[in-house]
């Protein structure tokens, strides 16, 4: 059967400010009711399929898991790179794991974060890539162009190979807008979709001829590496040893087996705010809105609110995306700058590069709702059954005060329940830990006092969830 690899890495800067590096896009909810991984993941049924792989940077472990279980997909697999090598090494990683369930074993090589409307033609596609793939091609989906685009790599195809496959003749990288709309004219290129399917072991076969000491550095990888809770976790030496590459400049280029098949589905790669406007809803006059947005003579806006209103006034050709912390407002044709923001952002060590105001754990999520030079509130939220790390502070202090449900609180040797409208103190240095009991979410405010009151200033004694 084909086992669905989900490439899960990667940062989405380009849709700053809503995805940050440590809760990047495929997280997020843009095209969906679920975030764009969850969506992803729902499109596998009904395909015949073991249960899928997960690639993901070990950063976003517990994101990554808690779309999965909500998604009620309770045997995949998440695979931990220790830091990113590009797409090649993490599919011959995958490979190697699929080999040691079937020796025969087809990859499905899907990104987290894109967008595809037609679910069942998308199927279509899969049944003929698969039948090349069973004659050993290393298939790739080309989206049919719908206009000249700048912004994707090209596939020119040559002759044709079964019903609706293609040979690779050769990809092209982004062209500029001439060359874009003769190749739109010509018919024989199609977008680069980044997507794949193939056989593991063909796969790697070709990456051995052309990357021998990627797919050592891989094995070697796998060969140290460790289970840890839902995930397996790499040898972070042997991994840092990979060469970087992407799987198009490591093997499709190179390859005398490379097939295309065409894909017209609706497909994207939300790579922008102009894309994601492209594809979504908008009223009469050419506006897609989310959250509350008020409008007034204002033409082809992207307007995204998270937290409270937002109106505009005889603009046009504009994205407005409003967080809790930051607030973007650009042209529409010149949002793929925002990535130069995001640069500025990081070499100032600006925390809203990284993070948003609210930020998950494993446990539930914490929103800092104020900060002053030497205190700090939080609301924080613990899920059913969730429990914060045995822990100390060397520099804070800490009051607690219930919202709803029922919190477990230990203080050095003494346990107790505190319930709504109660409250706790944590001296500084005093060991302490909290838990939810309960059936539904535990809510509590946070007060934190001290010198210091960086997240640094944790001393972990005990977590369920290997952090340390």
């Amino acid at each position: 059967m084909i086992t669905p690899v989900i490439m899960a890495g990667g940062s989405g800067s380009r849709l700053w400010p809503l995805s940050r590096q440590w809760h990047p896009k495929q997280f997020l909810s843009l095209t969906g009711e679920g975030s764009m991984l969850q969506e992803t993941l729902k499109r596998l049924s009904p395909l015949e399929h073991r249960a899928p792989l997960l690639i993901c940077h070990e950063a976003h472990r517990f994101l990554v898991a808690e779309q999965v279980r909500q998604q009620g997909i309770g045997e995949a697999r998440i695979l931990l790179e220790p830091e990113g090598r590009n797409t090649a090494p993490a599919i011959a990683l995958a490979s190697l794991q699929a080999l040691e369930a079937e020796p025969e074993a087809l990859l499905l090589v899907l990104a987290a974060d894109h967008l595809i409307r037609d679910v069942a033609q998308f199927h279509e596609s899969v049944a003929h890539a698969r039948t090349l793939a069973e004659q050993g091609q290393l298939v790739t989906f080309g989206v049919v162009p719908t206009h000249a685009e700048t912004g994707y790599g090209y596939i020119q195809r040559g002759e044709r190979q079964g019903d609706v496959g293609f040979r690779v003749m050769r990809f092209v990288e982004k062209p500029d807008r001439l060359t874009a709309e003769n190749y739109l004219a010509s018919g024989d290129y199609y977008w680069n979709s980044g997507m794949f399917l193939f056989s593991a072991k063909r796969y790697l076969e070709e990456l051995e001829r052309f990357q021998p000491a990627m797919v050592a550095a891989c094995r070697a990888a796998l060969a140290g590496a460790s289970e840890d809770l839902d995930f397996t976790r790499l040898d972070a030496e042997a991994f840092k040893a990979c060469p970087a590459d992407s799987v198009d400049y490591a093997v499709m280029e190179r390859t005398e087996h490379a097939s295309v098949v065409p894909l017209e589905a609706g497909w994207s790669d939300i790579g922008s705010w102009s894309a994601l406007w492209a594809v979504s809803e908008r009223d009469g006059q050419g506006n897609a809105c989310q959250g509350d947005v008020m409008l007034h003579d204002s033409h082809n806006l992207l307007v995204h609110a998270d937290h409270r209103l937002v109106a505009t006034l005889g603009v046009e050709d504009l994205v407005v995306v409003e967080t809790k912390d930051a607030v973007l407002v650009a042209r529409k044709d010149r949002v793929q700058e925002v990535k130069q923001i995001v640069a500025r952002l990081k070499a100032e060590g600006r925390s809203e590069q990284q993070s948003h105001r609210e930020v998950y754990r494993p446990w539930g999520v914490y929103d800092s709702i104020d900060k002053g030079e030497r205190y700090q509130v939080k609301r924080i939220t613990v899920k059913p059954g969730g429990r914060l790390s045995v822990q100390l502070h060397h520099h804070r202090a800490e009051h607690w005060v219930v919202v709803s449900g029922t919190a477990k609180v230990t203080i050095g040797e003494t346990t107790r329940l505190v319930s709504e409208n109660e409250s706790t103190y944590i001296p500084i240095g005093q060991v302490h830990a909290l838990e939810n009991p309960g059936k539904i979410p535990l809510e509590l405010i946070e007060v934190q006092s001290g010198a210091y009151l960086g997240e640094d200033d944790i001393v972990r004694f005990d977590d369920r969830y290997g952090r340390f």
